[in-house]
């Protein structure tokens, strides 16, 4: 702004003190011991900021010549030499209007010549309006009349920016000679700009209007000849209009250095050690400080004052955080993301001691929200934003996701958060993934240096409260109820939910706890396993919770996999031809439903029961018999596996030989009397 004002020569003098006051600062700072050693400190970051290479010696001598250039034009002190002018007769405001437009903004020195000219011009309006007013005033004074006398006065017109007399019922019904009479005579109603009539109660003379005329023209050649010099000083300045904006920068820095370091004084923040970024494999190797320490760490937006919780952060790797709803787990990645700007900038932090990498990136993903305007929903965004900090992460980088993958359906959501995560910790940088997806702990991720940390709770009165502390582990509870009802969602619905979520979740919850006991337990599990040769390997696996049914399915799986593909290959050895060249497995998940793609196709599939036993069947409307096994007696919990195939005949060939065929390989079927409906399957194909 300052740049094109001084090209377009529009600076007022107000600017040109600011500007002035500007470069004094510099100089001042330049003179000052204390404060010479900074200025020449922000000179770097005053490169940056702006693109202007100017160095120490080249600033000061500039500023010095601008703040001489301006001083010696600027009235600095509000043009105590230039008072505005005044007289008894006349209003102040009249002068006050039309004189400080001009006066006050340049010394005298510059402008006498028009000063003076204004002051004769003023001078000679105060003696027009004193011979032909004031006697009419004194007559009209003089004048004794109980009601309706005459009345007059001399006043401010200001939209017309004259000075008349306004009066009305002056005039004498009689002529007698008096005093007044004659100055009466020569009034005539005043006109306004455009000739007209400025009002009934408005008179003026052709002396006032003399004057008026010459003083406004005064007035003109005075406003004009101040613009003139004020442009030229513009014009002037335009030679250092880089030394300008440079001084401008770097004092702006320079200001907001000292307002953070007073406010961080304040506030009890400290300055951070700042330590070489290092990935997990140069830990290792050359035994150094590495990660991120911050001890005492507090929300920037609060005083410690305000009895705020502080967290002690000491990050080695990747955190997956988890956390009750209102439990600050926002909160703390907002705290970690200002704490380390601020801390690689050189800043205070909100803290009472921290030890900062040298990050190369930080990057922050919060909440998304859908785009319209680029016909993205907010899933869309979110992972657009993913793939770019992805894509920008190095192992010296600090990555902090917020709630992952919220805007999506929960399976498929948690497998890609498990994936980025993975990634994430591949790459070996440090940061947080906070998350509500606890289904993520179930997945078998590749990861190393990945910890789980969670915010923690407790129980006051049989009620679970967040504590917003950083703890080690994990947290499931949610306080999803709580929040709703702090926040006034009717009770009356929080109920409905509390018991659906008992009457759906409440035996899921137990299994997930007698699956957790039994894993400290460590109880083996072993599987006949088939390889491509036909030959049974046992294979022994030390399987707890969930992983057990997880690998079942892979099993399960590989198993129909091979036995179709080689039921296939035996067809077109015998030249018998098929529609069906291979098959492809899905997987229904646990209270998952069908995709609408199989509606009106024939399939096979696989259900795998809470006992871990299997029922193999076809079907040519696959939701219809899901949703008829789940509604059996504890089976509501089933998850199934199915393949589609080209008609109802070559379903029942596959049905039969599978459920002959995965019971060879020692799998327990529940149905293996219904492999003996058709002559085919049962014999064994890699005799």
């Amino acid at each position: 702004q300052l740049v094109k004002l001084l090209e377009w020569r529009e600076v007022n003098h107000m600017e040109f003190c600011r500007i002035k006051n500007v470069l004094d600062e510099i100089l001042l700072m330049n003179k000052t011991s204390e404060l010479n050693d900074i200025l020449k400190h922000l000179i770097d970051p005053t490169w940056v900021a702006t693109g202007l290479e100017i160095d120490f010696e080249t600033l000061v001598a500039g500023c010095e010549v601008a703040s001489t250039k301006i001083g010696d034009i600027i009235s600095l002190d509000g043009g105590n030499d230039q008072k505005i002018n005044s007289f008894s007769l006349i209003p102040h405001e009249f002068f006050e209007d039309i004189e400080s437009k001009w006066k006050g903004r340049i010394k005298r020195i510059h402008i006498d010549d028009v000063f003076t000219a204004v002051e004769k011009a003023a001078e000679a309006l105060h003696i027009a309006v004193t011979e032909d007013f004031v006697p009419i005033l004194s007559r009209i004074k003089a004048t004794v009349s109980p009601l309706g006398g005459p009345k007059g006065e001399i006043s401010y017109a200001r939209e017309h920016e004259a000075v008349w007399f306004k009066g009305k019922r002056f005039t004498p019904n009689l002529w007698a000679g008096s005093p007044g009479e004659e100055q009466i005579k020569q009034l005539s109603h005043a006109l306004d700009s455009k000739g007209k009539k400025a009002g009934e109660e408005w008179f003026t003379t052709l002396k006032v209007e003399a004057a008026l005329t010459r003083y406004h023209e005064a007035n003109g050649k005075a406003k004009e000849r101040v613009l003139e010099i004020l442009r030229g000083l513009a014009a002037e300045l335009q030679y250092n209009i880089n030394i300008l904006v440079f001084s401008s920068t770097l004092l702006v820095i320079a200001k907001a250095l000292f307002a953070h370091a007073s406010e961080g004084r304040r506030r009890r923040w400290v300055f951070p050690t700042l330590v070489e970024s290092l990935g997990f494999e140069d830990v290792k190797s050359l035994n150094k400080i590495h990660g991120m320490k911050i001890v005492g760490l507090l929300p920037y937006w609060l005083h410690v004052a305000e009895g705020v919780v502080r967290n002690d952060v000491d990050m080695q790797s990747l955190f997956l955080l988890t956390g009750p709803n209102g439990g600050g787990k926002s909160s703390l990645l907002r705290s970690i993301c200002a704490a380390a700007l601020l801390g690689i900038c050189g800043l205070m932090v909100p803290a009472e001691s921290a030890h900062i990498p040298y990050f190369d990136s930080i990057m922050l993903h919060m909440n998304s929200y859908d785009s319209p305007a680029d016909k993205k929903s907010s899933f869309q965004v979110e992972m657009s934003e993913l793939r770019s900090i992805i894509g920008g992460t190095t192992k010296k980088s600090l990555v902090l996701i917020d709630e992952i993958c919220r805007g999506t359906e929960t399976a498929k959501g948690t497998c890609i958060a498990g994936s980025i995560i993975e990634t994430l910790d591949r790459i070996g940088c440090l940061g947080i993934v906070s998350t509500h997806l606890h289904g993520i702990f179930t997945l078998h991720l590749n990861i190393n240096n990945t910890v789980h940390k969670a915010m923690g709770t407790t129980s006051i009165d049989g009620q679970t409260i967040p504590t917003w502390k950083l703890t080690d582990g994990v947290c499931r509870e949610s306080l999803a109820f709580e929040t709703a009802r702090r926040e006034g969602v009717p009770e009356l619905i929080i109920r409905r939910a509390e018991y659906i979520y008992q009457s759906v979740y409440a035996k899921e919850k137990e299994l997930l706890s007698a699956e957790k006991s039994s894993n400290e337990k460590k109880y083996s599990t072993y599987i006949n396993v088939s390889n491509l040769n036909g030959t049974h390997l046992p294979s022994k696996r030390f399987l707890s919770g969930a992983n057990q049914t997880e690998v079942l399915r892979e099993e399960v799986e590989s198993a129909v996999t091979v036995i179709c593909q080689d039921h296939i290959m035996e067809q077109k050895s015998k030249k018998i031809a098929l529609e069906l060249t291979g098959i492809k497995c899905l997987q229904i998940r646990t209270r998952e439903q069908p995709p609408p793609s199989v509606v009106g196709s024939s399939s096979v599939y696989v259900m795998f029961r809470p006992d871990k036993k299997l029922y193999v069947g076809e079907t040519d409307d696959l939701e219809g018999r899901v949703r008829a096994h789940r509604l059996k007696e504890g089976m509501h919990d089933a998850s199934f596996l199915y393949f589609l195939v080209p008609g109802k005949s070559l379903a029942c060939q596959l049905e039969s030989l599978l459920i002959n065929q995965l019971s060879s390989r020692g799998f327990q079927l529940t149905n293996t009397a219904d492999g003996k409906h058709r002559n085919f399957g049962t014999s064994n194909l890699y005799a």
